[in-house]
């Protein structure tokens, strides 16, 4: 690529001196890599005199395929550039559907007007994925799922899980008042793609985990709760996205003291290296600051 650069320098310019100070190189490197091109071709591509250079027959024709081939890399090289020094292109995220509802929505409408040359593609995942390889630039994710390796920036404050049943299902069914109640019980699970989330319970040093058995479990959490509220069984959530309907009473919230908290979500990614501008505003407008 270098050589075939400088085969069109040194014809546009048709003369080594002037050519090797554009290229910022010797006037004698310049002319042995232009013998060392010929060599390898087997084509003479610049008729020499002690006066003048210009391109031969083959040098013109070479040219004409060449010269828009590397203006294309000119200009494909200069809009990458433009990704490190201004936020503009694309950002590949994935995140759980829940939190794209929580971190990125609520702050999406001010950041496509901040940033307009900046595009979000957003994929919903609950399961931890590697980044590199689903050839993603970012992710938000529980902090216990995210891998040791990442750079990790938080994006909401701690939350708590909420166990909820509806005021119809609590009708004909007893409030549970400990964890170990939830067996007789229809519990409605939350699903990975390795299997169920199991629910971890707190209280002082007690820990408690149980395994939701019911009649339905779901990979998302929006339908979890839309069968707790047409009275098919208990289920958990972020209790965040619950506080409307609990506070209309279409949830009853039950087991509170052993609800527990935990860290919430984050933004992550690879590293801090060579880092694009248009994923350092994202962070910057996503981080939770104290």
């Amino acid at each position: 690529m270098a050589e075939l650069s400088a085969f069109a320098t040194v014809a546009e310019e048709r003369n080594f001196t002037r050519a090797a100070a554009r290229l910022g190189i010797s006037q004698s490197a310049l002319s042995h890599s232009m013998r060392g091109l010929e060599k390898r071709l087997g084509l003479q591509l610049l008729a020499r005199t002690t006066r003048s250079v210009a391109p031969t027959t083959a040098g013109t024709a070479l040219l004409q395929e060449l010269a828009p081939a590397l203006e294309r890399i000119d200009r494909a090289l200069s809009d990458t550039l433009k990704q490190k020094n201004s936020p503009s292109g694309r950002i590949r995220i994935i995140a759980p559907r829940t939190a794209t509802q929580m971190v990125i929505l609520p702050k999406l409408a001010q950041f496509a007007r901040t940033y307009p040359e900046i595009i979000l593609e957003i994929t919903s995942s609950n399961d931890p994925v590697d980044l590199v390889a689903g050839g993603y630039d970012a992710g938000v994710q529980l902090g216990e799922f995210i891998q040791r390796d990442m750079i990790a920036v938080r994006v909401t404050r701690e939350m708590r899980l909420a166990v909820v049943g509806s005021p119809e299902y609590f009708e004909s069914n007893p409030i549970p008042k400990h964890p170990q109640d939830l067996r007789d019980h229809a519990c409605i699970g939350f699903r990975f793609s390795n299997g169920l989330y199991r629910w971890e319970f707190e209280k002082g040093r007690k820990v408690l985990t149980v395994s939701p058995q019911g009649p339905a479990s779901f990979d998302d959490p929006d339908l979890v709760i839309r069968a707790v509220l047409d009275g098919v069984g208990i289920g958990t959530s972020i209790e965040d996205t619950l506080a409307k309907l609990i506070a209309k009473r279409r949830l009853v919230p039950i087991l509170k003291d052993w609800c527990p908290s935990f860290p919430g979500y984050f933004l992550y990614y690879p590293s801090r290296r060579n880092q694009p501008a248009a994923l350092a505003a994202l962070i910057d407008t996503l981080r939770i600051r104290d």
